[in-house]
């Protein structure tokens, strides 16, 4: 599980370098800067538990399985984010969006977390199909 938690973590961190680099692009700062937060490691090492979680849900569809990882990062996100709101310390502020929930979820970045919970579980899944192949 330690494994998982560092795996996600990294993986969140650098998924969220990338989405940011990219929002920059759109706004034409060509430096292309992404940003991120140490409280994020944490809160993306959560996602570890993506993958006692698909084991449940493995026979379902891709995109119900989406749907489901983006509920669960949701509720992940409203509670840390309120934790960290609450002591000043939230790196991120959404209020400013018309489908924000108390300033720490964006409904309209489903898709987003959608498509993160996939690749943590595809991460996390190869991780346990490669430990099991090892003698």
């Amino acid at each position: 599980m330690k494994h998982n938690f560092l795996l996600c973590g990294f993986t969140g961190w650098c998924l969220e370098i990338l989405f940011t680099s990219f929002s920059s692009f759109r706004r034409r700062e060509l430096k292309l800067m992404g940003k991120t937060s140490l409280w994020m490691f944490p809160i993306y090492g959560m996602a570890a538990f993506i993958k006692p979680c698909y084991r449940l849900i493995k026979r379902f569809p891709a995109l119900i399985r989406a749907a489901f990882y983006s509920c669960f990062i949701f509720l992940g996100e409203y509670i840390s984010g309120s934790i960290l709101k609450k002591h000043q310390m939230c790196p991120w502020d959404y209020s400013n969006s018309p489908t924000n929930i108390k300033g720490v979820i964006r409904l309209d970045y489903t898709p987003f977390w959608m498509a993160a919970g996939l690749i943590f579980e595809k991460l996390l899944t190869r991780t346990s199909k490669q430990n099991s192949k090892m003698p």
